[in-house]
């Protein structure tokens, strides 16, 4: 393998990018792929060092993996070059750096089509990648390189305030200041995004700018999500797929661990044989594939995949499971006598988040007969704060198994104790946009806040990110209603945090009668 290290690339601007060329020897012309990342080219592989909970197997890489890239020994010796990328910025690259906007979408059409016209490029390049390097896939694709000929973006938000910086309307700070640090080497100047989240509390016309236009993807695309990714990239990796205009695109949705499913070899041998399609132009078993293709979980590592014909399911039947505070359950016919249950919520935690374990409501609903909940939930909630003037709402959806025990299930990258699906609201930030809201999907505008008044209870509608999940019969699903994060850890980990809350005094939900506090869940009857 030839390796050609720091090869400076001009931008259309003049500033050069600096990057890594990993190619056969010969002369024989390859196709490329790109991993496009902030984390330093030059780095050595992290998983082993920093979590190994993730589940990576140290014989899936080599020591030329960067982080959350493809391996370029693998890739190189069945014959693709890999470019591993110091983006505008970062390290030794020139320039200051922004993250996930237009401009580095242009950045990347320009080392595209710099890559194409090498003496060794067939023309055809392609991009693969975890998170930051699938992110990216979105703003460079939409500017539609010539020579792009597939992207494979895996488990990447899609809308940065919504998916990364504020969950429902509250800020996250927990990952991302961690994540800020992680991307600010450089010897110039670097977007400080957590900054940027205190200046731009509401969906404003910078955060617009980190969104891609969907509309203009049209290059075949592989996408890849995990139900595991709550508070990341599940949802926008979602939302991104249903919005691309490509023609040619395939969804696989499983509940692993992201970093373990995207190296295990099966996966590998997926990724090789859709750019063996589009960059070599071998026709394989590309053009069989179901075009969905997803997991469905009973518990932690347990589940079964089946192929599907869209996202979402078309025959999916949305039921309204109401809540009733009397009983602490959900009940399938609405409750005619109206009941609240209060909490109390806890303000800022940040000295110790794992500390606390403040009180909580908590709905139940037995299953009669086997079930399946697969896309999207929403929770309608009336509710009223007490000594305070807005209120962030946290949501779980747990189960438990016909014993009254726990069911768990993979969490982001390493965890092995989450939850079914989560949701987050700060209520002042309840207004729905009516042009993208839908019943079983709310969509909040985040263009301004709406203060609750003492003793009016207001009606809220929280999103719950998508789940694919199996009850069995007397299996229990649970709604955990709190003022902070439901799920917290002494140490620090990768997974959306909010300790930081806007909270004070308790929370009151209200149920029955003309308050009608739901849970909408979507369940998948059998096909045929």
């Amino acid at each position: 393998m030839i390796v050609e290290r720091d090869v400076g690339v001009p931008m259309r601007d003049g500033v050069k990018i600096y990057i890594d060329v990993h190619r056969p020897p010969g002369r024989k012309r390859v196709p490329a792929l790109i991993a496009w990342s902030p984390y330093g080219k030059h780095r050595p592989f992290q998983y082993g060092y920093f979590y190994k909970e993730g589940g990576v197997r140290k014989e899936w890489y080599s020591s030329y993996t960067n982080f959350e890239g493809p391996d370029p020994l693998y890739w190189v010796a069945r014959g693709y070059a890999v470019i591993h990328v110091d983006l505008r910025g970062v390290w030794g690259s020139e320039g200051n750096a922004t993250y996930w906007c237009h401009e580095e979408g242009k950045d990347g059409y320009d080392l595209i089509e710099w890559t194409a016209a090498q003496t060794w490029c067939t023309g055809k390049i392609g991009m693969t990648g975890v998170s930051y390097l699938a992110i990216a896939q979105w703003q460079i694709a939409a500017t539609q390189p010539p020579h792009l000929a597939a992207i494979n973006p895996w488990e990447g938000l899609s809308d940065m305030y919504r998916e990364f910086a504020f969950h429902g309307g509250i800020p996250e700070t927990f990952f991302s200041p961690v994540w800020q640090k992680s991307i600010s080497y450089s010897t110039n100047s670097v977007e400080d995004v957590t900054a940027m989240m205190k200046e731009h509390p509401l969906f404003d016309s910078y955060w617009a700018t980190k969104v891609a236009d969907f509309s203009k993807i049209n290059v075949p695309a592989l996408v890849v999500a995990s139900w595991a990714d709550q508070g990341l990239h599940l949802r926008g990796t979602l939302e991104a797929y249903k919005s691309i205009a490509s023609k040619q695109k395939w969804l696989m949705i499983h509940g692993r661990k992201k970093w373990e499913n995207f190296h295990q070899p099966d996966s590998v041998e997926k990724q090789m044989a859709f750019f063996d399609r589009f960059l070599k132009g071998i026709d394989n078993q590309v053009r069989r594939w179901p075009k969905v293709r997803l997991e469905v979980r009973d518990r932690y590592y347990a589940g079964k995949s089946r192929n599907e014909n869209e996202w979402p399911l078309a025959r999916t039947r949305y039921k309204r499971l109401f809540l009733d505070a009397r009983a602490g359950s959900l009940r399938t016919a609405p409750v005619a006598t109206r009941s609240q249950v209060r909490y109390d919520a806890p303000g800022d935690q940040s000295r110790c988040p794992a500390a606390y374990r403040e009180e909580r409501a908590q709905f139940d609903y037995v299953f009669p007969a086997a079930t399946e909940l697969t896309g999207h939930m929403k929770l309608r909630l009336w509710v009223e704060a007490v000594g305070a003037d807005d209120m962030d709402l946290f949501v779980a959806i747990q189960k438990f198994d016909r014993h009254g025990k726990y069911v768990p299930f993979a969490a982001f990258s390493a965890l092995e104790d989450g939850p079914v699906a989560l949701g987050w609201l700060r209520a002042s930030h309840r207004e729905p946009d009516p042009k993208r809201s839908t019943p079983q999907q709310p969509w909040s505008l985040h263009k301004r806040q709406l203060k609750l008044r003492p003793g009016v209870p207001v009606p809220v509608e929280i999103e719950i990110w998508p789940s694919g999940t199996r009850f069995a019969k007397g299996e229990t699903l649970r709604v955990v209603v709190q003022g902070s994060d439901v799920y917290k850890y002494a140490r620090w980990m990768v997974l959306a945090g909010h300790p930081k809350t806007i909270n004070a005094g308790s929370h009151v939900i209200h149920t029955g009668g003309k308050y009608d506090s739901h849970l909408l869940i979507p369940v998948v009857p059998r096909k045929g």
